[in-house]
């Protein structure tokens, strides 16, 4: 039973890096792309829609981390504090540029929130790749570890080209490019290799803190009727804004 919730929380954070890293890319690459208002405006169209499907996973991901191992819900944080309250300010920030970006038509209020979705973006992206390898030193390395810097670094990179790449499947006129659904799928691959890594290092040390097994039983039994829901909705979505349905419009509320 261990095993298997191993397998299924390494396959909800690794399905949030693959999803979700294409709309922190995407926010990564605003001042890059987004020369000009009109720009910014289709990149944050073409995410749009995917952007509160993806974050179902990072909540999925939080729940299983505190019911699959609650002995380590002290480490992270506490041992992460400064980490996870920057990374919490930085998902809110970012939020809060896609809600309030259109809420005044001014170029001004637009470029003051177009440049939280990048700041937020940038945070979150960061902080993973710092997390990761907190994570894979048993939380006893420094934040500021050159390491655990430097695998910021590859994450935030990783994110931003999965974020090109998504943009040349959905909005090519805004990437110069052309993607095709195979080569969105291997950059979400590539951007959930650090996961999957350091996950694996970590499998001893996490098997040994997992919940009972009559907890995780309970917790099937709980969690399994809604993972059909979750993933039928991401099927959805994909479906129903996958190229091919019209041109990308300017965002309506986004």
């Amino acid at each position: 039973m261990e095993l298997i919730w191993f397998v299924v929380f390494t396959l909800l954070l690794a399905g949030y890096f693959a999803l979700e890293g294409f709309d922190l890319g995407v926010g990564l690459l605003m001042p890059v792309i987004g020369r000009t208002q009109e720009t910014r405006d289709r990149m944050v169209a073409a995410m749009a829609p995917f952007v509160l499907a993806n974050e179902v996973w990072l909540v999925a991901v939080a729940g299983a981390l505190f019911g699959v191992y609650p002995s380590l819900e002290g480490e992270v944080l506490f041992g992460l504090y400064p980490m996870v309250v920057a990374m919490l300010l930085s998902w809110v920030v970012r939020d809060a540029g896609l809600w309030f970006r259109r809420r005044i038509d001014g170029a001004g209020w637009r470029r003051f929130w177009d440049l939280m979705i990048m700041l937020g973006s940038l945070g979150l992206s960061f902080g993973w790749g710092v997390t990761l390898y907190a994570v894979a030193t048993g939380f006893g390395s420094s934040l500021l570890h050159p390491i655990g810097l430097l695998l910021g670094v590859v994450v935030t990179l990783l994110f931003a080209w999965h974020g090109w790449t998504f943009l040349g499947w959905r909005a090519p006129e805004t990437a110069g490019i052309t993607r095709s659904g195979r080569a969105l799928a291997l950059s979400g691959l590539a951007a959930a290799v650090p996961v999957l890594a350091v996950l694996a290092a970590c499998l001893p040390y996490l098997l040994d803190h997992s919940a009972p097994s009559s907890t995780l039983g309970v917790m099937g039994l709980m969690i399994l009727p809604f993972a059909p829901v979750m993933v039928g909705a991401q099927v959805w979505v994909w479906r129903v804004f996958r190229p091919g349905r019209g041109a990308v419009p300017a965002p309506s509320f986004f």
